[in-house]
Parts: C-alpha cells; sequence; structure tokens
C-alpha cells in the first residue's frame, strides 16, 4: 500500500496497519493467553505497525506537503521519491530488527544499507561548524556491543534473581493491604515496579546490540573523537532511574515508540495532542485494560506534572541548595508517580486494577486534578499556535529549539520537546 502513489494513502496505511495489529493482539489474547498454545507473535506486528504509518507519513511529507509547512524533524526524515518493493520488504523485515525492533527511520536504515552512515561528521560544535572526521577508518562497534551485552547480562541476572521475589501482584494482597503502614506500601509499590523494569532493559538493550554488531546505529563521532552508537537506542537507564519529571522518564523510557508517536500523532494533532498520543499508544500495546487504565492516568499525570513544573520550579532554580532539594523531592514524586500510574500495565486486567487504585483511594488521581483544576494553565510552546497556522509557526519554533538544543547537552533533562535533539544531533549525510 505504501508504493502506490496516493496523496492520503498514508492514512489509509495508518488505519490499515493499527487495524490489524488490534487483529493481531485479539488474537493473541483468545487464542494464545487463553488457550494451549505460548507462542506471541505480537511483538513483531507492534514494529511492523510503526515502521508501515512512519514511511506512509515520511513519503507523504515528502512527496505531497511543501517544506515550509513541515517541522525541522518532518524535512529531516520526508522521503521524496516512492521506495522500490524490494527497499520496502527490506526495511521493514530485515533480521536485525523484525522480533524486537528497535523503530527507526527509513532514510536512517537506507543510508546504512548504501554505505553511507560511516562518512558522518560530529554534530555542530560551539561555534556552528562541523568538524569532519576525514581519512577514518570504519568505526568498530565491539565495544558498544559488549557493553550493550554486559547491561543484557546484568538485567537478565537481576530479573531471574530479584524481579520474582518482588512480584508486582503483591501491592494488591489482602493480607498485604491489611496490615502494611503507608511508608511500607509506597516503598514496596517503587521496589517491585524498579524490579520490573530489567526485563525491559534486556530486550531493548540485546536488539540494540544485536543492530550495532550488524553496523547499524552508528551516529557520528562525539567531540572527543570517539564514535556513537547510539542512534536506535531504545533507554537511557540512568536518566530513567534519575527522573526529577514525569516527562524526563518518558523521553528516556522506550525512546524510539516516543518520537514515533510524536512524529505520526503529536506534531500531526490539532486537538489535544497529549490526550490523542496517549490514546493512539493505549491502542498500539493492545486490548488488555490495563493498558487504557494506564495511558489515561498517564494523560492526567502529565498534564498536571506540566502545571506543577510551569507554575513553582522557576522559584527552585537559585541558590544550589534550593534546587538540588528540589531534584530530590520531583524524583521521589515522579518515581512515586510513575509506579503507581504503570500498576495497572503489569496487572493487565480490569478488577486487579481498580482494586490497586482503590486501595490507594485513587489518591493521586485527586491530586492531579487538583492541580489542573486549581494551578493557572501556561500555554506551552506546543499549544500556542492555532489552526490556520500551525505549521508554518510550529516549524519557526522548531528551528528555535533546534538552536538551543545544540548547546545543551544529551540528558534531555529540562528541554521542552527532547525528541527534537535526536534529529538535530544526527550527522547531515542522512539529509538528502
Amino acid at each position: 500500500m505504501i508504493i502506490i502513489g496516493v496523496e492520503n494513502m498514508h492514512k489509509y496505511c495508518f488505519v490499515f496497519a493499527l487495524g490489524y495489529l488490534i487483529v493481531c493482539q485479539i488474537t493473541r489474547v483468545y487464542i494464545f493467553d487463553y488457550g494451549q498454545y505460548s507462542a506471541d507473535f505480537s511483538g513483531p506486528m507492534m514494529i511492523i505497525t510503526q515502521k508501515i504509518t512512519s514511511l506512509a507519513y515520511e513519503i507523504h511529507d515528502g512527496m505531497f506537503r511543501q517544506d515550509e509547512e513541515l517541522t525541522p524533524s518532518q524535512r529531516e526524515l520526508a522521503v521524496r521519491r516512492r521506495p522500490s518493493l524490494l527497499e520496502y520488504l527490506s526495511y521493514n523485515c530485515n533480521f536485525m530488527g523484525v522480533l524486537a525492533g528497535p523503530l527507526c527511520s527509513y532514510k536512517d536504515y537506507i543510508t546504512f544499507i548504501e554505505g553511507r552512515s560511516y562518512h558522518a561528521a560530529t554534530p555542530p560544535g560551539d561555534n556552528g561548524r562541523e568538524d569532519r572526521h576525514d581519512g577514518r577508518t570504519e568505526p568498530s562497534p565491539n565495544a558498544a556491543v559488549t557493553q550493550k551485552l554486559l547491561v543484557c547480562g546484568l538485567s537478565l541476572l537481576f530479573h531471574l534473581t530479584i524481579s520474582n521475589t518482588l512480584p508486582v501482584e503483591y501491592n494488591i494482597d489482602e493480607h498485604f493491604q491489611a496490615t502494611a503502614s503507608w511508608p511500607t506500601k509506597v516503598i514496596y509499590l517503587y521496589v517491585s515496579l524498579l524490579a520490573a523494569r530489567p526485563k525491559y532493559y534486556f530486550a531493548w538493550t540485546l536488539a540494540d546490540a544485536i543492530n550495532n554488531a550488524a553496523g547499524f546505529g552508528f551516529r557520528g563521532y562525539d567531540r572527543n573523537g570517539e564514535a556513537r552508537w547510539d542512534l536506535i537506542s531504545n533507554l537511557r537507564i540512568r536518566q530513567i532511574e534519575m527522573s526529577t519529571s514525569f516527562k524526563m522518564f518518558l523521553d528516556n523510557w522506550n525512546i524510539q515508540t516516543a518520537l514515533w508517536l510524536k512524529r505520526v500523532c503529536y506534531e500531526r494533532a490539532s486537538l489535544s495532542p497529549t490526550i490523542q498520543t496517549f490514546v493512539l499508544s493505549a491502542i498500539w500495546h493492545g486490548v488488555y485494560p490495563g493498558y487504557y487504565l494506564t495511558f489515561l492516568t498517564g494523560v492526567v499525570m502529565t498534564l498536571a506534572a506540566r502545571a506543577i513544573r510551569n507554575n513553582i520550579r522557576h522559584y527552585f532554580i537559585e541558590p544550589p541548595q534550593l534546587k538540588f532539594l528540589y531534584d530530590v523531592i520531583t524524583w521521589m514524586a515522579t518515581q512515586i508517580a510513575i509506579s503507581y500510574t504503570v500498576v495497572p500495565f503489569v496487572l493487565l486486567s480490569i478488577k486487579p486494577s481498580f482494586k490497586f487504585y482503590s486501595s490507594w483511594y485513587y489518591c493521586l488521581h485527586i491530586v492531579a486534578i487538583l492541580v489542573l483544576l486549581l494551578l493557572p494553565a501556561k500555554n506551552t510552546q506546543r499549544g500556542r499556535s492555532t489552526h490556520e497556522n500551525v505549521q508554518p509557526s510550529r516549524s519557526k519554533r522548531s528551528d528555535e529549539r533546534e538552536n538551543s538544543l545544540g548547546q545543551n547537552s544529551c540528558s534531555t533533562t529540562n528541554s521542552v520537546c527532547s525528541q527534537n535533539q535526536e534529529i538535530a544531533s544526527r550527522h547531515p549525510s542522512l539529509k538528502q
């Protein structure tokens, strides 16, 4: 369907791919989860759905829209010609990412296949110029692969030895709920969800290492001349565990999926982009009620966290001691809010999920709603554009954000839209 040059085909591709994924998810629930089979093919279908819809929009941006209508990231990834059937099938079904991804853009993949990814430049330096590393041999991924395999080993060991001793389901155990004090409940909630994360660290880091071992994932050189192999990395563990805001956590967790949601939904939605993005994410994950409870709760938590940050953070910038205290408090609040939000994602079913929330008296839901009602709303850069001039003005703002992001680190802690930093730091050889 992608190959056909129809102006609105990207919409049909999106609906078709998402609908097909939903059918696969329903099949998974009623045949594999409740039947005698143990195979699960929904993961590859989720990845292919991302690739089909991403490529559909990239072709639409490159062939049916004017450059001035596009954001910098859309211009960067726009595909200016229709892929051949071989290119299309290779992108969607290549052995490196067909099972667990991670998602990559079509242009990044073709750049790698054509052997142009190694002729890269470092991101612009402080003087705004690019320092090319001519004459270098092709960088070896061995060090990056070894490091990532080590992370995989430690994550797997943690999962096999510790995660099973701290089940998330114990949060709804009747004896635990009746006897545990509130501090104990809070601590166990955080620890049990912390113990549930290494399996994701293992899977995503292994998928990244497989791509790197094949030579895919090279992003260029840093300012110290070291090769960077994080072009399609899916997570940043240190930033996840040290997140001081809801946004910082989401920016560093399942990065490529967050970029996909941003490119196909958030940037293109004219009404309530945050809500639409979370709903799309829930649909993409599957049909379990727990997914929808998690992402609907995530909408409220994200909006409340944004309101708090916009209204009070500037009071705690100086002196450094006050900022440190603010960071400690927001780290604790973020970790508890994230753990509270994702419990239904792990429990999956509706009854256990409501049992957990009722045992907490829906306290964080109530707090988040009160924050949204009481704190004044402050328009973000994303929300100030009108429907009539949404694309041109958004493009101008994105250019300004890219200029400012070039001078910042890659921690994504306080950026307005940190995914743009992923595009801003791409090497120029990707621009065609």
